[in-house]
């Protein structure tokens, strides 16, 4: 059993199972690691269902995705609960293949745009090969940490991400992040995994499991706590489906408060966030 030493040791780990799937999903076989298991294709649970990938996702979702959908590793589908609205800037936290920046494009419309952040120099690659494949042009893959967002502050409407923030080492400066590039009044609105308050020492230990999405997985009241310390309100997560013994997958929501005397006229470009095109990396 491999045991979780530091954060950079646990980041070049996942960092290293996400670019052989990356490699494997352009060589168009089966990926070789997944959001479960410790190193092969598992994206079932001990029971043999489903509860990782692209079954997640229903047919209307997947149109003109369809290849990026195929190479998911997420345990649920954010953009369909993160409602979505034309002219809005939406931001994925470890976009993997990109398949929810794209399916985000095409819900913001031409107007908006959808920004995919990943640390992986493979899946970024794979990203932008799907985005061309599916002839979208307002999406924009950017790398970077999802600890150290590289996005100004207040630029982005709607956070979102599909089972990724449970492999960060620190969840805390995640959420930060988060709370930091949205506008006053945006929205958080991710899939994660969230892990039983009885998890054993063995599956917390285990560097394996940690780069499965379980072992660094937040209890349901430490991510509450999480959120809240990042000055989110309207906190509300909600139990999906099993993906191990001890975990479940679940859709996290939340939103940044408004500032006040938002949406006042004379307020509306400063704190109501009207939609700024074309945002990507920049300064702070």
């Amino acid at each position: 059993m491999a045991e979780l030493t530091d954060p950079d040791t646990i980041r070049e780990q996942v960092r290293e199972k996400y670019a052989a799937a990356a490699r494997a999903a352009a060589a168009g076989g089966p990926a070789p690691s997944s959001c479960c298991g410790p190193s092969e294709v598992v994206l079932t649970d001990e029971s043999g269902a489903q509860v990782f990938g692209d079954a997640l996702y229903g047919r209307d979702e997947v149109c003109g995705a369809e290849s990026a959908v195929g190479a998911s590793l997420g345990c649920g589908v954010p953009t369909a609960v993160a409602d979505l609205h034309a002219g809005e800037i939406v931001l994925d936290l470890g976009s993997g293949a990109g398949a929810d920046v794209l399916i985000s494009a095409r819900r913001v419309g031409d107007t908006g745009r959808a920004i995919g952040l990943d640390m992986t120099d493979e899946m970024l690659e794979l990203a932008r090969a799907n985005a061309r494949q599916a002839g979208v042009s307002n999406v924009e893959f950017v790398k970077g940490q999802i600890e150290d967002i590289p996005l100004p502050d207040a630029t982005v409407d709607v956070v979102i991400s599909n089972c990724v923030i449970n492999l960060a080492g620190d969840k805390a400066k995640v959420l930060a992040e988060a709370a930091r590039v949205l506008r006053p009044g945006g929205r958080f609105a991710v899939s994660d995994v969230i892990a039983d308050p009885g998890m054993d020492d063995a599956t917390r230990a285990d560097v394996a499991q940690w780069t499965g999405c379980i072992a660094g997985a937040l209890t349901r009241q430490q991510f509450e706590d999480a959120l809240r310390a990042a000055s989110l309100v309207d906190v509300e997560i909600r139990e999906t489906h099993r993906v191990h013994a001890q975990a479940a997958a679940a859709i996290i929501r939340a939103t940044k408060p408004a500032a006040a005397g938002c949406c006042s006229p004379a307020a509306l470009d400063a704190c109501c966030g009207e939609a700024t095109p074309n945002v990507g990396p920049g300064g702070r």
